[in-house]
């Protein structure tokens, strides 16, 4: 179908109904658009940055570019993608209310948005699978040969989902209705299923297969937890009636590897939990935008949707945020591209790294944990 790029008081949607009460709506006040807009710039500069260091600490560090890492970096350069050829249309239209854009890039940066997600989201669910193999089944199946493969696969997939929204398979509304270009009200069936069909590929399936295996990883954990507890009651009550005092340090290292790997596990569940806070409130917006004729032409439309799609961009500024706050390694790697004048922690003599192979993270024994 064709994008709607009449004026706003001759509107006549492409659908089979016209709207009840023209297409009036209640814009934002103009302070508030314009600290809308600020935080946006904000976002898109912690956004770009952020993930920008992400992708080079793995393209220029060898010993870096693991399969997760290769994972996350796709991950980092979809969210790029998305602060430089989405965020920044949409930080415009919040202030000038109108979309100066044209018709046509508005079904162009439609399609650019639902890509770049449908990326990220692809990337999430990779790693959530491979988390849970290793965990869970006990296999390390993921090598770089093969990440680079699935994240080849992650990307023609996401693009062949995206793609019919920009040669007119869907409804998508020009602003002054919402501040981006977004999946309008519509009667025609078909229209509806690729609706069905977008959010579904964005957020359920995502949804539903990641929390089962991070259900299915933390009642592992939690089990490896146990057996590790038990293990080291015994071996401690052993070693105190043969070497006294001396053998309560073998538990506190076990304690030790238990702690660290649940917080690189606590890390990812992290950006599990981010994905699905700013995504649920907008895949529910969208599916009521398409089915909900007195919603989406209700005057606070445009206020909802704003906040709406402000929350949705926030996940892009939010990887790179944990990937320094909960990885050790990021860390020190931004510290290394961060320049001199910079850096106000000294960094701390004598120090011991501790050298980690992914193939071994997470994998649980019936003896030990190896991390």
């Amino acid at each position: 179908m064709a994008c709607n790029d009449t004026p706003v008081d001759t509107y006549v949607p492409f659908s089979e109904s016209t709207p009840p009460t023209g297409s009036n709506y209640t814009a934002l006040p103009t302070p508030l658009r314009i600290l809308l807009a600020i935080l946006m710039v904000i976002m898109i500069a912690i956004g770009f940055l952020g993930n920008a260091i992400v992708c080079l600490i793995v393209y220029q560090k060898p010993a870096m570019r693991s399969a997760i890492n290769l994972l996350l970096a796709t991950l980092a350069f979809s969210d790029i993608m998305l602060s430089l050829f989405c965020m920044p249309f949409t930080a415009v239209t919040i202030v000038t209310v109108n979309w100066n854009f044209g018709a046509h890039f508005c079904r162009i940066s439609a399609m650019l948005y639902w890509l770049f997600v449908l990326e990220g989201v692809a990337i999430l669910l990779i790693i959530s699978v491979d988390r849970f193999l290793i965990i869970v089944q006990r296999q390390d199946k993921l090598n770089p040969h093969r990440a680079k493969v699935m994240i080849a696969i992650s990307w023609l997939l996401s693009f062949c989902i995206s793609f019919p929204s920009v040669v007119g398979r869907s409804f998508v509304e020009v602003p002054t209705r919402a501040p981006q270009c977004v999946l309008g009200y519509t009667e025609f069936p078909a229209d509806r299923a690729y609706a069905v069909m977008l959010v579904v590929a964005v957020f359920f399936i995502p949804f539903s297969i990641m929390l089962y295996s991070y259900l299915c990883i933390l009642n592992t954990v939690r089990r490896n937890a146990l057996r590790i507890h038990n293990h080291a009651e015994s071996l401690c009550l052993s070693q105190v009636s043969k070497l006294g005092l001396m053998g309560l340090q073998k538990p506190h290292q076990m304690n030790v590897d238990v702690s660290f790997k649940t917080r690189a596990f606590t890390t990812i569940l992290i950006l599990f939990i981010g994905f699905s806070l700013c995504w649920l409130p907008h895949t529910v917006f969208s599916l009521l935008s398409v089915f909900s004729r007195q919603f989406y032409y209700s005057p606070s439309f445009y206020v909802t949707s704003t906040y709406i799609l402000w929350l949705s961009y926030l996940k892009s500024v939010f990887n790179p945020v944990i990937y320094c706050w909960r990885i050790k390694k990021f860390r020190e790697a931004c510290m290394e591209f961060m320049p001199k004048t910079f850096k106000v922690l000294p960094k701390v003599p004598g120090r011991t790294k501790r050298r980690i192979q992914p193939s071994t993270i997470y994998v649980c024994s019936e003896n030990q944990s190896a991390v």
